[in-house]
């Protein structure tokens, strides 16, 4: 019986599936089985691997084949079991040397012509592989995925005949170079310096990007949220090795790692609000990454929020508490870090226009609380800043046309510093302080308590929309450079109170 090494992930855990192949005489023509709990595109891939051989001018021999894979209680899937299903034939045909493939992890899928194509879950297999002393064979498209990992034992066949003759000696597969691809993702991000006027947006931004907040703009169409929203990247600090690393994973794992190249900029997954709850969380039958985790330590972007259906938006409430997304099925639960920054945007009623007299419908004001009401308290309390962003007159787009305004990378080293000072106090952002930790690094002296208590009690504020005006005034400070808050702090961050239409007479 031969013995080879695969993969499976649940989520982003792995589990070494053993790919056990094993020929029996006695019978008058090819048998062909896989068991295992293997899905349809395992079972697939036995009239994939008849090809491929075909193509090599081999044949199955008269005998049964049975693959078999271990453990058998696992639901295999993908058709990444093709090459290691494959070898192990080869090894038993006599072709390939099995002492040699154990050494190794194998994925890959087959071509009908034998070529080895891209396949899903790479690099976190590269990952694997390595921590457990094991050298990987990958297809060759993905060889310098497999690199990135830090690994040094890497075999990037484009074909079978390539590993077939490499293990013969007589074509030796050279290893694999980690390509330094230039990031496509940081030349589309424009900068805040073109964002004319909305200064008071721009602040809180700021103050999103400095403490990791989640933030959420209202204004009518035109006014500028979707383009403030899209300059948020350019104003975060650069992804550190290990967040690069976890999130490159995520996006090798979903098949979205296109080029050769790991992910450096910060995610920035605008969702469109025809979206379904299994596009946004995850899911279907190999229960792929969603949204959520794809914007895994980046930023969110949901445009149009009312117009998402009320069951997809209730998702977001326990990844934003937790920093993970749990996809449930009925034999197994996979798990994704979710550490997103979850940025919004709204018009206050359906026309957008409520407010202007010249431009609002019939039916104002009475559909704006119809709609604001789409979007639950529950969540809407999870969402640190709530921003107004007013039309920019045409008048004053020409006069500031005239002001250039602060560049992005005059705010982004505001931000950095803002976020070095939380990292050395408390090793992580103001957005996800609570417990002790908010006692002890959120501090108000008596006079910003009764201030504090009084407004709350006035907003009638729930304890968590207390803990956030806290937090947000923490960022403030960290902006000025300050351990201790003031009182102008709290003042500004019970500015981005939850939304109040009051000015136009709805209140939420």
């Amino acid at each position: 019986m031969i013995n080879l090494n695969s993969i499976i992930f649940n989520g982003m855990d792995a589990t070494k599936i053993d790919v056990q192949v094993q020929l029996s005489s006695g019978f008058a023509k090819p048998e062909f089985n896989i068991i295992g709990l293997a899905d349809r595109a395992v079972k697939e891939s036995a009239e994939r691997i008849r090809n491929a051989l075909s193509a090599l001018n081999l044949s199955l021999p008269a005998k049964r084949l049975t693959v078999n894979l271990s453990p058998a209680d696992i639901e295999k899937a993908g058709s990444h079991f093709d090459l290691p299903i494959l070898c192990g034939i080869l090894c038993a045909m006599d072709i390939l040397p099995e002492n040699e493939l154990a050494k190794y992890l194998i994925i890959g899928e087959i071509g009908l012509d034998g070529a080895i194509v891209r396949t899903n879950g790479v690099l976190p297999a590269s990952v694997w592989a390595n921590n457990n002393n094991l050298g990987i064979i990958c297809p060759g498209a993905q060889g310098s995925e497999a690199r990135w990992a830090g690994h040094t034992n890497i075999l990037a066949p484009n074909h079978v005949l390539d590993l077939i003759n490499h293990f013969h000696g007589t074509q030796i597969l050279p290893l694999p170079q980690a390509i330094q691809m230039e990031n496509e993702e940081n030349a589309k991000v424009g900068d805040l310096s073109e964002v004319h006027g909305q200064e008071s947006a721009k602040r809180a931004l700021e103050i999103a990007a400095a403490g990791g907040h989640a933030m959420l703009m209202v204004g009518p169409p035109g006014a500028g949220k979707t383009m403030l929203a899209s300059r948020l990247p350019s104003i975060m600090p650069e992804m550190t090795p290990n967040e690069i690393l976890e999130t490159s994973i995520i996006y090798s794992i979903a098949g979205k790692l296109e080029k050769q190249s790991l992910i450096k900029a910060r995610p920035f997954r605008s969702v469109h609000h025809t979206a379904s709850p299994v596009a946004l969380a995850g899911g279907g039958s190999d229960a792929k990454p969603g949204e959520i985790s794809l914007a895994h330590n980046g930023v969110l972007f949901l445009d149009e929020l009312p117009e998402f259906s009320r069951a997809t938006l209730e998702i977001l409430r326990q990844p934003m508490e937790s920093g993970k997304i749990v996809i449930s099925r009925a034999k197994r639960n996979s798990t994704y870090p979710a550490h997103f920054q979850l940025i919004a945007a709204m018009n206050p009623c359906p026309c957008g226009h409520l407010g202007n007299a010249a431009l609002s419908c019939s039916r104002a004001p009475r559909c704006a609380e119809a709609y604001q009401n789409k979007i639950s308290g529950p969540l809407l309390d999870r969402i640190d800043l709530h921003v107004d962003v007013d039309a920019v007159n045409p008048w004053e787009m020409s006069k500031l046309s005239e002001t250039p305004s602060e560049p992005s990378a005059v705010v982004r080293a505001r931000v950095i510093n803002a976020r070095n000072r939380q990292i050395a106090r408390q090793g992580y952002v103001n957005a996800l302080l609570d417990g002790a930790d908010m006692d002890k690094y959120v501090v108000l002296n008596d006079e910003l308590t009764t201030f504090l208590n009084n407004a709350a009690e006035k907003m009638d504020m729930s304890a968590r929309g207390y803990n956030r005006i806290k937090r947000i005034a923490r960022t403030i400070a960290d902006l000025r450079g300050d351990d201790n808050i003031i009182l102008s702090d709290i003042a500004e961050a019970l500015s981005y109170r939850p939304i109040n239409r009051g000015k136009y007479g709805i209140k939420h």
